[in-house]
């Protein structure tokens, strides 16, 4: 039993990414479908603070959690 076994993207910051990502997409999904694009687009680039704005930077968030879960771990022996 020499080999060692690598588990790579499954761990804490991927399992948070996926959650931001997920409930982003859920919100900005349920905007579209209730507003339309054009509202959506209208929200997006105000300069309120809004609901589609947090969803956008939720999204990144979680983009770049599930990135830095995939980076490579040096393990201390």
């Amino acid at each position: 039993m020499s080999e060692e076994y690598h588990r790579r993207g499954r761990n804490w910051f991927t399992a948070m990414g996926t959650l931001f990502s997920v409930m982003a997409g859920i919100v900005l999904i349920r905007q579209l479908l209730i507003w339309g694009i054009e509202f959506v687009e209208e929200f997006l680039f105000n300069s309120e603070i809004t609901n589609e704005k947090v969803s956008v930077a939720m999204l990144g968030f979680g983009i770049f959690m599930i990135l830095l879960g995939f980076r490579k771990h040096e393990q201390k022996r």
